[in-house]
């Protein structure tokens, strides 16, 4: 089980927000002249331009030529942190020509004051639609101040390398300058070396639109909407089905922006559907497929083709796209695979166009496309959507090509993400304006929602416990001036999330956030009412924690009063499982609590030491490789009972906390017939995770494949729905009591 790095990560929370770094850049050329190939001493400019000549930048900070601090020639680069939450890059793409085993990046970097995050070169290779080899210097911790010095780094030469990209990146606070950067490889500068001629597929050579989509829609009537929304289905339909297409022979991105203007121009349904009807036909004839299943009578979820015969599409239409389902392709796809052993899709070949933080009109179209048939074929829970699915698409067009700015995209991006319902699903790169939007300045307690209140759990940074004013247990109820009801309907929106406790618990730590480093706040302190100013920080400046401190406890399991034992999943080790199972095994009972993401995958390590016999606990549905848009259901995955069996009771802590392979493990140990989980629903988000990414670097992921119960009820936005529902109050908040844990031990106790 995979969830999203956002949550996995074990570093201070600010080392998230270079996640866009990851997957860097896709498409740029490369200067050339007689007396240089590659700019990579940064000394060829273009008069007027900010940047070196063919560098660009990616980030939120500030990038310069410098013509001041240099470590050799007329230039450097300089990078300089403004808010210290994000990070900024400038960097250089360099087609890969060449054959070798190892390949090198050498420069020369100077730091000033660098703190709260790391400086350093990356170097990075792209090829099959991902990034074969990565490193950025982010281990080496290079921080602080210091001259001039040479670095370096050394990847394995992967033979399907693409593109290779250089670097220099600054994350944290200070500056950074960069200079005088080489690219070896098995030790030879790259200048030096012969070319290798490469035969790329056609849709790689295609860069008719690389600068953009020259596309206007005008106004948007309701027609034209309808025939938008008709192309999106068409195009998204085509991209998955149709053999020319799924082979790479055409560039579908731009096809979309070759055909669009002369769609545009229609003024009939009759000569829209001609338009249509001449392109599909253009593409090729599609040959009879004699090995294409029909689709599946006993299919979980069965694709949706009723659309062919709406829209007032012609008879014409309709029998090509019937046939071209029929006998779709079938072969290894282009834009689609799955991983294998698990099924979940894996997104490929997808152009992610991050020069373009604010795209124009017809990409920021392309990427609703993109999206809404990602979602229509691979998403495993379409149909539990609060709204269908199927009026997405077309309540989202005009917003996508409207959206006035970099904001008002990301916004509108977030918005479509959320209309999914799956904790798994937000914006969780390409979101720097957002970021900013919500403000760089944070309250140093951690807050979270008891008996439906905005709470005071515990502080950051101790140290300001008197500062702030604060108690834990206190309850704030206005923030300047509004009541925190009022701010929770307003901005619940932007939190997307598989249930409501869930997005309550991605907020929290958002209430208080601002870009003001001033708050008035009222809240309640053992029954009185106040006011008060709240002081906040930079993000920097506080030990943020995402949902639960990792370390405050250096064990991962422990014997309590009374004989019980007691696990906890945040910290265990594979080594931890034998020592439980021989320590735990005579103790009257056991709780394991996993309000928390387990560090280690125990359902079978762990879960085979309840179960007394051969115990089902989990299906799956799957997407059927050879039908998009089919899903079908596994048979159940079982436990294996362990020597020796536990035969003791077993208690299981969940909460909103509870996520993903949380989730799963929690399933697993259901399975036990002396079982009994408590507390309260959890984040409802169970699958492994797949990857997407829309223009403009924006990056995403959903729950890819369906997780089940044996009799075939839903998990997701459910959650694991508890046996016996505990909620902590606020009443054991503020007296400091973990009443999951007291009434986990008191059903152990109980006779």
């Amino acid at each position: 089980m995979r969830i999203p790095l956002i949550y996995r990560l074990k570093l201070p929370l600010v080392k998230i927000f270079f996640l866009p770094l990851l997957v860097l850049l896709c498409s740029q050329g490369y200067g050339q002249n007689k007396s240089q190939k590659f700019n990579l001493d940064f000394e060829t400019n273009v008069q007027g331009g900010s940047l070196p000549k063919d560098w660009i930048k990616w980030g939120d900070y500030p990038i310069a030529k410098d013509s001041i601090i240099v470590y050799s020639g007329k230039f450097s680069s300089k990078i300089t942190a403004e808010s210290g939450i994000s990070f900024g890059s400038i960097a250089y793409k360099i087609p890969s020509r060449y054959k070798g085993k190892v390949i090198t990046l050498e420069g020369y970097m100077r730091l000033k004051n660098v703190a709260n995050g790391f400086a350093g070169l990356m170097l990075r290779l792209d090829g099959n639609g991902g990034v074969l080899q990565f490193d950025n210097m982010q281990s080496r911790g290079i921080s602080g101040t210091r001259d001039w010095q040479k670095y370096q780094i050394t990847l394995p030469y992967h033979p399907d390398t693409e593109t290779i990209f250089v670097a220099g990146v600054l994350q944290g606070n200070g500056s950074a300058w960069f200079d005088n950067f080489k690219v070896s490889v098995d030790g030879k500068d790259i200048v030096d070396l012969k070319e290798i001629e490469i035969r790329k597929p056609n849709v790689e050579r295609d860069s008719t639109f690389d600068k953009g989509s020259n596309v206007v829609f005008g106004d948007l009537t309701e027609q034209k909407v309808t025939d938008l929304e008709l192309l999106g289905r068409i195009w998204g339909f085509l991209k998955y089905h149709h053999p020319a297409i799924a082979t790479g022979d055409y560039n579908w991105d731009y096809e979309l922006f070759r055909f669009l203007p002369k769609y545009l121009e229609a003024e009939t349904i009759e000569s829209r559907n001609q338009f249509l009807m001449n392109w599909i036909a253009s593409y090729g004839t599609v040959q009879p497929c004699q090995r294409c299943p029909a689709i599946n009578s006993n299919a979980y979820l069965k694709p949706n083709f009723k659309w062919f015969k709406q829209y007032e599409l012609s008879r014409g239409i309709s029998k090509q796209l019937t046939y071209i389902q029929k006998n779709r392709f079938q072969g290894d796809h282009y834009y689609i695979n799955f991983v294998p052993n698990v099924g979940n899709p894996k997104f490929k070949n997808e152009d992610g166009y991050y020069l373009m933080p604010y795209p124009d009109e017809g990409f920021r179209l392309l990427a609703l496309f993109r999206y809404w048939n990602m979602i229509e074929y691979y998403f495993p829970y379409k149909h539990l959507t609060d709204k269908k699915w199927d009026g997405i698409l077309e309540e989202n067009i005009p917003k996508f090509i409207n959206a006035k700015d970099e904001l008002e995209y990301e916004i509108a991006t977030l918005k479509l993400i959320a209309s999914i319902q799956d904790t798994h699903a937000n914006l969780w790169q390409g979101n720097a304006q957002i970021l900013n939007w919500k403000g760089k300045f944070f309250a140093p307690v951690h807050l979270g929602f008891v008996e439906n209140q905005l709470t005071v759990l515990d502080y950051y940074n101790p140290e300001l416990k008197n500062e702030t004013g604060l108690e834990v247990g206190d309850v704030i109820t206005e923030i300047n001036g509004e009541k925190v009801d009022n701010i929770l309907n307003s901005k619940l929106q932007y939190y997307p999330a598989s249930n409501y406790p869930t997005q309550l618990r991605d907020i929290s730590p958002d209430m208080l956030r601002s870009s003001d480093s001033i708050l008035t706040i009222k809240y309640q302190h053992e029954n009185l009412e106040k006011s008060r100013k709240i002081k906040l920080y930079k993000r920097e400046n506080l030990s943020i924690y995402r949902w639960y401190r990792t370390d405050d406890i250096d064990y991962s399991y422990t014997l309590l009063e009374n004989n019980i034992g007691y696990i906890t999943l945040k910290n265990i080790k594979e080594k931890d499982i034998p020592k439980i199972k021989k320590e735990f095994i005579n103790t009257k009972g056991i709780i394991i609590d996993i309000r928390n993401y387990p560090s280690f995958f125990v359902p079978f390590a762990l879960g085979g030491f309840f179960v007394d016999n051969l115990t089902p606990f989990v299906r799956f549905t799957v997407a059927n490789d050879k039908t998009p848009g089919e899903f079908l259901m596994g048979e159940s995955l079982k436990i294996a009972p362990t020597t020796p069996t536990f035969k003791g009771k077993l208690v299981v802590l969940v909460n909103e906390l509870s996520q993903s392979q949380a989730e799963y493990t929690a399933m697993a140990f259901r399975s036990s017939p002396r079982c009994t989980i408590i507390g309260s629903t959890t984040a409802g988000a169970d699958g492994n995770v797949s990857q997407m990414i829309l223009p403009g670097g924006m990056g995403s992921m959903i729950s890819g494949i369906g997780v089940h119960y044996p009799d075939g009820s839903e998990t997701q936005r459910v959650g694991i729905v508890p046996d016996i529902e505990i909620k902590p109050t606020l009443e054991g908040i503020r007296n400091g009591k973990d009443e999951l844990l007291e009434k986990a031990i008191q059903l152990i106790n109980k006779d």
